[in-house]
């Protein structure tokens, strides 16, 4: 107790020193001797003084130490500034004991005393000088990858890889027309050709129902455009506009009866749908869209995979069964087909699917060992129900041309087509000949393609494909 008392009282007297401030004319002889000996060994402290204040304190005390209530003093920052009033009420309530061991004590103080090595904080003050390196210290570049060498070694620089910004997907109509773009564009420059600066007569009609015909519109189709055009316009001046509007207008009436949605009677549980084709048609592709439209409505769908021909058709439809979350149904290769047929009926019977889509080899129209097994599937699904398949899809190549109508005289005849896809209208499409083929056959278009993506299968509008024939802006 009595030592803590000596260190508050010590503590107090330095705070009185520190809020003094003194002058540099007034700094004690320990101050300036300080700065003198701050390198200087420090000599140990003054034995004597500390003995004499020990025998002090020994002496009896007025108060009794234990009951005094001593008050921490706290260094405060230089800027916070004590109300002096309050600090001369707090000193004088605070009743110091013995006057005479006070007196006594700060005699003893007031004699120069050397300071602990302890409790002096020396700051030595080093001459400012660069901080010396060694070849350790430096860290090597690292080597480049790669160097290029011409005159000499250098880092080889690599191209920057600035990402392209994403294309624009263009719409169902842009589309179309892009992949229509040679048909029209055909028909666009001829008939500009025919009617620059000429009268519609008997010579100008006989041309531009030539140019129909090669565009693969067919010639019942090219009449009706010649008919239209001549009945009350013949011998008058007539622009490409007014051409290129009734030739739309015209086409159009040949589609719109052709143009209906699929419609399945899943009253036929499962609702089994073939799709037939030459090579190259797209038949697989488009199973894999059709499976999607139909999964993503709701319906239960199951895939077989009837091209036992091609090892690459069974993987590819495989993969679009993974995209649609189809079961696949498929055998070895060079399996029988109408076998695999009859097994993938039955086992989407018994998984309750609303739709089988079978698919089957390309094969040649004129081909008869071929088409004869396309016949043997039709035979073997009506054994399990006389009106299977309920649907017949055959796709068509609209780069085909012409043969695109033997190709449906032949597949209506063998295995029943009723329904018809356009595909690869991506390209460089001749679309007139489906004109031809809905003028001839009558047969309902229901879907066209125009590219490999999920939903690039889209149903077929006349209104859409009869301005992009023509080159109509929509």
């Amino acid at each position: 107790m009595a030592m803590g008392f000596i260190k508050k009282i010590f503590s107090f007297g330095k705070k009185e020193e520190a809020s003094s401030a003194p002058s540099e004319e007034t700094l004690s002889p320990l101050a300036e001797q300080g700065a003198e000996e701050a390198h200087s060994p420090v000599e140990p402290p003054h034995e004597s003084v500390l003995h004499q204040v020990e025998e002090l304190l020994s002496q009896p005390l007025i108060a009794d130490p234990a009951t005094i209530e001593l008050k921490p003093v706290y260094d405060t920052p230089e800027t916070d500034e004590l109300d002096e009033p309050v600090a001369e009420e707090k000193l004088q309530a605070e009743e110091l004991p013995h006057e005479t061991v006070l007196e006594k004590i700060e005699e003893l103080l007031s004699q120069p005393v050397v300071a602990d090595p302890a409790t002096v904080e020396l700051t030595p003050s080093f001459p400012e000088t660069e901080p010396k390196f060694t070849d350790a210290d430096v860290v090597p570049a690292p080597k480049p990858v790669k160097v290029t060498v011409s005159k000499a070694v250098e880092a080889k620089q690599e191209p920057v890889v600035v990402e392209a910004e994403p294309e624009k997907k263009l719409s169902w109509f842009e589309r179309l027309r892009s992949g229509l773009s040679r048909s029209s564009q055909q028909l666009g420059d001829s008939i500009g050709g025919i009617f620059t600066k000429r009268k519609l007569d008997e010579d100008t009609l006989q041309e531009l129902e030539d140019v129909l015909i090669q565009a693969d519109l067919g010639l019942e189709t090219a009449m009706r455009i010649t008919d239209s055009l001549s009945s009350g316009r013949y011998g008058k001046d007539i622009s490409t506009d007014e051409v290129r509007s009734i030739m739309r207008s015209e086409i159009e009436k040949v589609l719109v009866p052709v143009a209906k949605p699929l419609e399945l009677d899943l009253s036929h549980k499962p609702h089994v749908i073939l799709v037939v084709g030459v090579n190259g048609t797209g038949k697989t592709t488009t199973i894999g869209k059709l499976a999607a439209k139909l999964t993503a409505g709701g319906l239960k769908v199951m895939l077989a995979a009837g091209d036992t021909f091609r090892a690459a058709a069974i993987e590819q439809l495989h993969i679009w069964g993974e995209r649609t979350g189809s079961p696949v149904v498929s055998s070895k290769l060079g399996a029988d087909a109408a076998g695999l047929a009859f097994d993938a009926w039955q086992q989407a019977k018994d998984a309750g699917s609303d739709v089988l889509i079978i698919d089957t080899a390309g094969r040649l129209q004129n081909k008869a060992e071929l088409m004869e097994e396309l016949a043997k599937i039709v035979r073997v699904l009506g054994k399990h129900d006389p009106e299977a398949p309920h649907t017949v899809l055959q796709t068509l190549d609209a780069t085909t041309g012409q043969n695109a109508l033997n190709q449906v005289e032949i597949f209506k005849n063998i295995a029943g087509v009723n329904g018809l896809v356009m595909t690869k209208l991506d390209g460089s499409a001749r679309g007139g000949i489906l004109v031809a083929i809905a003028a001839k056959h009558k047969l309902p278009v229901y879907f066209i393609g125009v590219g490999e993506q999920i939903d690039d299968l889209e149903p077929f509008t006349a209104q859409d494909f009869a301005g992009a024939i023509a080159g109509e802006a929509r």
